[in-house]
């Protein structure tokens, strides 16, 4: 049986973001007309603490590979570099059997950070080829690790699958912040990282080229990292 995708409301909130730029167009704020003025203020401080937050656990992250603090930060090209935030609407579902929120899939980016509707779960995760759902808790943000994070740390860190379901009675919102490369960084595996014993899995490439083969397949086809080897 094949599961068919519900319409999904979406808003993208920011785009290229070294500054919290939050002047979202009209046309993408049908649903609630007065979110951007209602919560202008709420938004632009959450990105900002969010982005604060991304920057500190890519610094984290890089030195638990052994790597300088700014080693990632640097490679991303912090100047060019994005963060982009998505605001998602799952509406209720008479039938979340034969349905999805979204598909299953990997990240193409390299590192996002979820707030999810504390009430209503809806996340889940493949380990050892069984969705297991996240259960959402209050005051409590998801980290996802994206793919270039895996190409950077020469598969140490793994970006794993994930999708999202809907539910039969309640609707559900989520937000998504994705931090992504400037288009024109090149992404390859530390050298440090890698060694005669060790060599890199990935071959080189841009983040610009990653992205446009990534939305050139289907989500849910083999990971969109193995074409890159």
């Amino acid at each position: 049986m094949r599961l068919e995708p519900i319409e999904l409301q979406h808003i993208k909130i920011l785009n290229n973001l070294p500054l919290c730029n939050l002047m979202a167009t009209q046309q993408n704020l049908n649903f609630l007309p007065y979110l951007q003025l209602l919560l202008k203020d709420v938004v632009s401080t959450y990105c900002k603490e969010v982005r604060e937050l991304g920057l500190k656990l890519l610094g984290v992250i890089s030195e638990s590979l052994g790597l300088e603090r700014e080693y990632i930060e640097n490679v991303l090209g912090d100047e060019q570099g994005g963060q982009h935030m998505a605001i998602n609407y799952y509406p209720p579902c008479p039938e979340p059997d034969l349905t999805y929120g979204l598909p299953a899939h990997t990240d193409p980016n390299t590192l996002t950070i979820l707030l999810l509707d504390h009430q209503v779960p809806g996340l889940q995760v493949l380990k050892d080829g069984k969705w297991i759902a996240v259960d959402p808790h209050p005051n409590a943000l998801i980290v996802n690790i994206g793919d270039q994070l895996q190409a950077l740390s020469n598969g140490k860190y793994k970006s794993l699958w994930h999708r999202a379901i809907v539910n039969s009675n309640e609707e559900r919102i989520s937000v998504a912040s994705f931090f992504c490369p400037a288009n024109d960084a090149v992404i390859a595996p530390a050298k440090k990282l890698t060694s005669e014993e060790t060599p890199a899995i990935y071959r080189s490439f841009t983040y610009d080229e990653y992205y446009k083969r990534f939305w050139s397949r289907n989500l849910d086809e083999e990971k969109c990292l193995e074409l890159f080897k």
